[in-house]
């Protein structure tokens, strides 16, 4: 069965802390996705854990990372992307209007859509199943059911996650009269999309 739960909950929670693609995808989601992608893409986020975790409790996830093409692969998609997310946000950022901030029909993408992008963004993350691989097992005992301990520790580091996006996204939520004003709306845009781009770009390179 799983072992010192709490400890395993607080390394998630600042993991999930760290700013990253995951961060910066529910931001940009909260300013012109609307609810319904913004909830698609935590779910999408959250499945990427689970299948992560998954992987490593068979043991897939430590032969894709021992396999140079496949680990190549999976990287170089994660970074795209992230590099297609960053740019579609910066140009909408640098074209659309500066005294109007994104109808709702513009905003609204959709629940598939928006799960779709959380799941890419999750699993073209490699550092996520380096985790898996690397540190979750130190979390599971050798007695008991080892496959369902690592799964159920998944799950969680998913729960987690999940908690801490939907603190994120509701402060953001929250301040959008501050947020959704023009010049800042665009400038944090601006700054969602440099981060999204350098992020897939140090995915690609693999720094």
């Amino acid at each position: 069965m799983p072992t010192h739960v709490p400890v395993f909950i607080a390394t998630t929670l600042l993991l999930a802390m760290l700013p990253g693609a995951s961060a910066a995808l529910m931001i940009r989601q909260v300013l012109e996705g609307g609810q319904r992608t913004l909830q698609g893409t935590l779910a999408g986020n959250a499945s990427g854990f689970l299948l992560w975790s998954t992987a490593a409790a068979a043991g897939l996830s430590a032969i894709l990372l021992a396999s140079p093409t496949a680990y190549a692969a999976l990287r170089i998609a994660g970074g795209i992307v992230l590099i297609y997310l960053g740019v579609k946000t910066l140009r909408t950022s640098l074209t659309a209007p500066s005294t109007a901030t994104p109808s709702e029909d513009t905003r609204r993408t959709g629940f598939a859509s928006g799960y779709l992008v959380g799941l890419s963004t999750n699993l073209g993350n490699p550092k996520a199943g380096v985790f898996a691989v690397s540190v979750l097992p130190q979390f599971v005992t050798a007695k008991g059911p080892v496959f369902l301990s690592t799964v159920a520790l998944g799950a969680l580091w998913a729960l987690v996650s999940a908690s801490w996006y939907m603190l994120l996204t509701w402060a953001v939520s929250r301040g959008r009269d501050l947020v959704s004003r023009p010049t800042v709306l665009r400038g944090l845009n601006v700054a969602t999309g440099i981060v999204l781009m350098g992020l897939g770009a140090v995915v690609v390179a693999d720094v």
